[in-house]
């Protein structure tokens, strides 16, 4: 969650940082794309660093390495060198998503594991909604500097809690057995694993695009606030919530595949919906907040079963199965974002496009690629 704060505590900041520090309206997109791009390249990162040096202390020094950066973003005297410390941030900000998948592991039974990744997605989730509002007041108490100040002062907190009482973390697998699991390239290779990873990626890529050009968009094209946007969040996080909580019940009665199906259909038709909004509606955002809905609900609805399905289909390459569903969900948000700045100005039609397009993209993975071979549960799975 703290790392997630990274972007969204920010947001807030975005349509107006380009008056406070010299660089375009542009350029002030891209603080939300370098610390994704910089997300992206720490997973493979901290994926190879988590073997070599342990689990531990790589969270401990990316935390501590991720609140300095913060810290050093409010002495940046232009915009493009806090491009160049918010890529280096977001690099730090990967530790926690590369070894929350072995910490749960490590914690829980299996179906114990299922439950906890729809329990982290609940909490998560509570970023994007809170984040906003929390970033609002503190841009408007302090400027676009606080919220960047903050995020430092909490990351190093926590990072000292870790130095002094570290056994609350489990201790890593044996990283020697991890090495011979498999590669990142058998993954890549694998249409079974390309119909779950690929897909969910897709779908949170394309709604996390359109969230983050959501503020300027709003604000500076449709004549709207950032209590528009907010709304927006809260309301959409809040469905999520609900539909990912009931998702487990869900799939015991109807199975893993219908949800995943179900989910990203719901969630292609909300963003094809926004596109037509775009084109043919009177331009309102109050609007979007009923829209949007949609996308939130279908994430919820498939997230937890495709997440699962995604890492089952690594045939026992857990972590890098899960490191590289998580790469693409960040390289999509941040080639996407990076993709859609330069017409941010254009207003919804541009961002509308790129949302639709990502969730027809999953819809299309689901119709072409193979599912996962039907896999029997024993008695003390279905126990624990």
């Amino acid at each position: 969650m703290l790392a997630l704060s990274g972007i969204d505590l920010v947001l807030p900041a975005i349509p107006t940082l380009h008056e406070a520090l010299p660089g375009s309206e542009e350029a002030a997109q891209l603080v939300i794309a370098c610390f994704i791009g910089g997300s992206a390249s720490g997973l493979l990162l901290f994926g190879m660093l988590g073997e070599r040096y342990g689990r531990r202390r790589c969270l401990v020094f990316a935390l501590l390495a991720y609140g300095l950066l913060s810290g050093a973003a409010t002495l940046s005297p232009d915009m493009w060198t806090l491009l160049g410390i918010r890529f280096f941030q977001g690099l730090a900000s990967a530790a926690p998503a590369v070894f929350a998948p072995g910490i749960i592991r490590a914690l829980f039974s299996e179906q114990g594991a299922t439950r906890a990744i729809g329990a982290l997605s609940s909490f998560e989730s509570l970023t994007p909604a809170g984040a906003p509002i929390a970033g609002l007041w503190l841009v408007q108490q302090g400027g676009w500097k606080l919220p960047f100040f903050v995020t430092g002062v909490l990351a190093v907190a926590l990072s000292v809690v870790f130095i002094v009482w570290g056994g609350i973390l489990p201790p890593s697998k044996d990283r020697k057995k991890q090495k011979q699991k498999g590669s990142y390239w058998r993954l890549i290779g694998s249409p079974v694993f390309l119909r779950y990873g690929l897909s969910q990626a897709l779908v949170v890529g394309g709604l996390l695009v359109f969230v983050f050009g959501a503020p300027a968009v709003i604000v500076n094209a449709m004549g709207g606030t950032m209590m528009h946007f907010i709304t927006m969040q809260v309301v959409g996080i809040s469905c999520f919530i609900v539909t990912s909580n009931v998702t487990g019940s869900l799939v015991k009665r109807f199975g893993p595949e219908p949800m995943i199906t179900f989910g990203t259909g719901m969630a292609t038709t909300g963003a094809v919906l926004v596109l037509l909004f775009a084109l043919f509606g009177n331009g309102d955002p109050i609007w979007l907040t009923p829209i949007f809905i949609l996308v939130n609900s279908g994430l919820g609805f498939r997230g937890p079963p495709g997440f699962l399905r995604a890492i089952m289909a690594g045939q026992g390459d857990d972590d890098r199965a899960s490191s590289l569903t998580i790469l693409w969900i960040f390289g999509i948000a941040a080639l996407g974002t990076a993709a859609v700045s330069p017409f941010i100005e254009d207003g919804l039609i541009p961002l509308a496009i790129a949302g639709a397009g990502l969730q027809l993209g999953a819809m299309l993975c689901l119709v072409i690629l193979p599912r996962l071979a039907p896999v029997e549960r024993s008695v003390s799975a279905e126990t624990s």
